[in-house]
């Protein structure tokens, strides 16, 4: 796997992966940045939640799941000291659709969590990852 980043100004770089596309990176502008694009640390949670966003839905289409929706919230929380690694972060998993297994749901979670993640698998060595769960149905709401 190859990327590569570019300087375009004070503390903005612009990322472009192997598959060519193409991601704005900066800082707030109270810390020297521009405020132009994410910073990179945001993108390494949004990774996560899109990591194990990929492995849910594709382990959930396996089992005929009918899923109509799926966020996915992501919290951390960094170290004050650097280099200011994640210690906690808590995803929160909201599920819509008719008919959802709560079986398949922890099934398909921790199948992401335990084997397929990469980005988890990473940030696991520096943090606590911990992973919930909401089916949201018309009728009623469930939590786990």
């Amino acid at each position: 796997m190859e990327a590569k980043v570019k300087w375009t100004g004070k503390r903005s770089f612009l990322g472009e992966t192997e598959s060519r596309h193409k991601v704005k990176m900066d800082i707030a502008i109270e810390k020297g940045g521009e405020n132009s694009g994410p910073p990179p640390i945001q993108l390494a949670l949004v990774a996560l939640g899109a990591c194990t966003g990929i492995d849910v839905v594709s382990i959930l289409e396996k089992k005929r799941a009918k899923l109509e929706g799926m966020e996915i919230k992501l919290e951390a929380e960094q170290a004050e000291n650097y280099p200011k690694v994640f210690r906690k972060i808590n995803l929160e998993f909201i599920f819509q659709g008719k008919d959802l297994k709560e079986a398949d749901l922890k099934n398909a979670i921790e199948l992401s969590k335990n084997k397929y993640c990469s980005i988890g698998a990473m940030l696991e060595k520096t943090a606590v990852i911990d992973y919930t769960w909401t089916i949201k149905t018309e009728e009623s709401l469930t939590q786990t």
